[in-house]
């Protein structure tokens, strides 16, 4: 993949920006173990924003993989999943907080750790929110990319301590202009009580023309509903002026 533009979230780091529909965004975990949180939100209305439960309600689905949508709360798709090594990205976990943070891997505060003390997804995600024009009401379900999360038969939420490996990648294709948020901190449900977060490589470049959504496109086609909120995209993107 040849980038036009690549950063590498380090533990516990976050990132914020706006990226233009179009673009593949690979995320790449560089070590074992790897979890961000991701938030998606419409860049030209921010009250428009990734919605969990219609999401995995027209999916049929409980996490996410290839072909699966991001859907916004409009009915629209905000990105799809073009590829994944993976094939299981958690939906349902949410994201820590400082109170988490501090009972499961001791308390850290900036005052005594400087650049080293343990971030939460929260805290991370209210900070990118502020200088993205939005606040704390806006946050929403997240996504966690990298971490598998499972329900047993007593109904119990398990994480999968093994299922990153080094190198895994999952790549993101946006279809609407999007405000996207990241927090590279641990899965709430992660049990490892030492701070496991990896750092993650993020690569953006324009797709193809080939690459585009079409009529013919596997995200397009896995499932009706995706087909919907595809044309309720593309009906968007028509009715406006450029």
């Amino acid at each position: 993949m040849n980038d036009e533009w690549s950063a590498t979230i380090r533990p516990g780091g976050k990132w914020s920006g706006k990226i233009g529909r179009g673009k593949l965004l690979r995320f790449t975990a560089l070590e074992a173990g790897a979890n961000v949180s991701l938030l998606l939100y419409n860049a030209d209305d921010l009250t428009e924003r990734y919605n969990m439960p219609d999401t995995l309600k027209a999916q049929h689905t409980a996490h996410l993989t290839r072909g699966h949508t991001l859907m916004s709360d409009n009915g629209r798709v905000l990105a799809g999943i073009v590829e994944d090594s993976l094939g299981w990205h958690d939906t349902i976990s949410a994201y820590t907080t400082r109170e988490e943070t501090d009972a499961k891997y001791g308390l850290s505060r900036y005052q005594e750790n400087r650049n080293e003390w343990l971030r939460s997804g929260r805290e991370n995600f209210a900070v990118e929110l502020v200088r993205c024009g939005l606040g704390v009401r806006d946050l929403a379900p997240n996504v966690n990319l990298f971490s598998k999360v499972i329900c047993d038969h007593a109904g119990e939420m398990r994480y999968d301590t093994k299922h990153c490996s080094a190198g895994a990648t999952v790549t993101l294709r946006t279809e609407m202009d999007v405000v996207i948020v990241l927090s590279n901190t641990p899965n709430p449900l992660d049990p490892r009580t030492a701070y496991p977060s990896v750092p993650v490589k993020l690569e953006v470049r324009t797709a193809t023309e080939a690459e585009l959504a079409n009529d013919q496109d596997y995200c397009v086609s896995f499932r009706p509903e995706n087909r919907r909120a595809y044309e309720n995209t593309w009906e968007y993107y028509s009715l406006q002026s450029r």
